[in-house]
């Protein structure tokens, strides 16, 4: 199928670029990755590689034109004659060579689909209301597969959130229009589900080369595995991000496990159940990669003598490798040094007694969870502190709009949530008409699908303010960065017991133990002053010092 090639966006504030040289003709074979043009813009230049393989169809845009960011300035084909390139720009032949060189791949076999009913446009959704593109990742059907509405149908990655993308119908995809590893516009049409008469390619199949070649494999030509045997060594298991984490945390390799999904697709039930087998498998197996497993995992579960240095997470990086950043690493990045050049950050600590809470949390946990069925956390004891906070300095809840200050109706609380491959804030919304109880409920719900990329748009964006608990991981406190365009974000400490002074109505002071927190307050100085933010930050401390809700 024809490819549109487009003028790429070199970064958040360039909207054109010139397009300086192509580096092929219309008619020439072109490589996925391999530099297709170059362009230049007030702040870099740049070659641009091809988004797919085949025949550079068509140039729309000559060299030395300056054209719009998203602007179409080639059609790249798999077959089919080349059109003229604009204004006398050499042409090659239309003719395929005689012979293609090894490292080129051969032109997909076409796929002719005929589904019934009215053709439905899938569209990339967006993921935040700051985030204006997404890539996509992975496409887990082919064009000619059916797929079922709600289920996923790709995976894609922003600087907020990477999430499986549900179908948003029933039928059969009769169109694939941006490849895995292409980043594309909200809504931009990405595929097709239905029509009739529809007649759309595969994607480009795998280079043949005597050696190999370090070019991305669409996850539409990942080889999948007969239900009942397990994905030969080498080759990519097909499977979703829940059952990759799943694999992680139980140290199983998915090469082991036969996939009973579509095409051989490794689902959640499978690796629960081969999780299961390996730990009923008898002690005194033969050590097959199922006993091996069997054996972590006891050995993960029995308490174990204090050992040497661990091994480093996997998703913290391997001493001496180099390994591109990911979609989501390389947004946040962007975001964090526009939010440092946007806003005029000034932070405040405050120390803050929790002993109450802490004493009424261990009081009522067991009883908590067996009314509610939930895990009784701290965060909502934050959260409710903020919001009232929130309502008391209304400019705390607000945001920059050019020379405007708006002050947001609804108190609409972000939760930082760190995941192994970056970092998210889901959205509590309506944070201040919840009870507790709703309140921890929201909480598992967010944090649960926000490790399983189950998060729908909406979930991450229209935050108000931000909460991030970097005391989880025991750290004293810390300076957070804005999350734009918001003016606030608190940032909670370690919960730890410390010596105070504590002085009674008389005005005699005692040495007491207590459960201490420090918190630290980030805001924008350009619309919130130091005094306005303690005297926020003064309400929230005394919610917490002297809670009275009811669990």
């Amino acid at each position: 199928m024809p490819t549109e090639v487009v003028m790429p966006q070199m970064g958040e504030s360039i909207f054109e670029g010139t397009i300086t040289k192509w580096l092929k003709q219309p008619g020439e074979q072109v490589t996925r990755d391999e530099p297709l043009f170059e362009i230049s813009t007030d702040k870099v230049d740049a070659e641009i590689p091809a988004p797919a393989s085949g025949v550079l169809k068509e140039i729309r845009a000559a060299e030395g034109k300056t054209v719009q960011v998203n602007t179409v300035v080639a059609v790249i084909d798999e077959s089919g004659a080349a059109a003229v390139a604009p204004n006398g720009a050499k042409a090659a032949k239309a003719s395929a060579p005689k012979a293609a060189p090894p490292a080129e791949p051969a032109p997909a076999a076409k796929v002719a689909v005929v589904a019934e009913g009215p053709a439905t446009e899938v569209v990339m959704p967006q993921m935040g209301e700051s985030i204006f593109e997404g890539t996509i990742t992975k496409w887990m059907k082919k064009v000619g597969e059916q797929v079922t509405r709600d289920e996923p149908l790709f995976e894609i990655s922003t600087d907020k959130v990477d999430a499986e993308i549900p179908s948003p119908v029933s039928g059969v995809l009769t169109e694939i229009k941006a490849q895995a590893g292409q980043t594309v516009q909200v809504n931009s049409v990405v595929a097709v589900i239905g029509g009739t008469g529809s007649v759309a390619s595969a994607a480009p199949a795998a280079p043949v080369s005597a050696a190999p070649v370090a070019t991305p494999v669409a996850a539409s030509v990942a080889p999948s595995t007969a239900a009942s045997t397990a994905t030969p060594e080498g080759e990519e298991v097909r499977t979703s991000p829940l059952v990759r984490k799943l694999a992680t945390e139980h140290n199983v390799d998915l090469r082991q496990v036969a996939g009973s999904g579509t095409g051989g697709r490794v689902t959640k039930e499978d690796i629960l159940a081969f999780v299961e087998r390996a730990k009923s498998a008898p002690a005194t197996a033969a050590p097959t990669p199922v006993a091996a497993a069997s054996a972590t995992i006891r050995a993960a579960e029995a308490p174990v003598a204090p050992q040497a240095a661990p091994t480093a997470n996997k998703f913290a990086g391997t001493p001496g490798v180099i390994e591109p950043m990911s979609v989501m690493r390389k947004k946040i990045a962007e975001h964090m040094i526009a939010s440092r050049r946007t806003s005029a950050h000034v932070h405040t600590v405050f120390d803050v007694d929790m002993t109450r809470i802490t004493k009424l949390r261990e009081k009522n946990k067991s009883r908590f969870q067996q009314s509610n069925g939930l895990k009784l956390t701290y965060t909502p004891f934050f959260i409710r502190a903020v919001a009232q906070g929130l309502r008391a300095w209304p400019i705390m809840n607000s945001s920059v709009e050019g020379e405007n200050i708006h002050y947001k109706r609804d108190i609409n609380i972000g939760i930082a949530v760190a995941l192994d491959w970056g970092l998210l804030v889901p959205v509590i919304k309506h944070a201040d008409e919840l009870s507790f109880v709703g309140l921890q409920r929201a909480l598992n719900d967010l944090g649960e699908r926000a490790r399983s990329k189950k998060l729908k748009p909406d979930e991450v964006s229209g935050g108000t303010f931000t909460i991030t608990n970097p005391g989880i991981f025991g750290a004293s406190f810390g300076l957070p960065i804005i999350s734009q365009p918001q003016v606030g974000i608190l940032d909670l400490g370690a919960i730890v017991k410390k010596p105070v002074v504590m002085t009674d109505k008389d005005g005699n002071d005692t040495l007491a133990i207590r459960s201490m927190i420090t918190m630290a307050i980030g805001f924008d100085h350009r619309v919130v002053d130091g005094a306005v933010a303690d005297q926020f930050m003064m309400v929230v401390k005394s919610v917490l010092e002297n809670w009275s809700e009811p669990l």
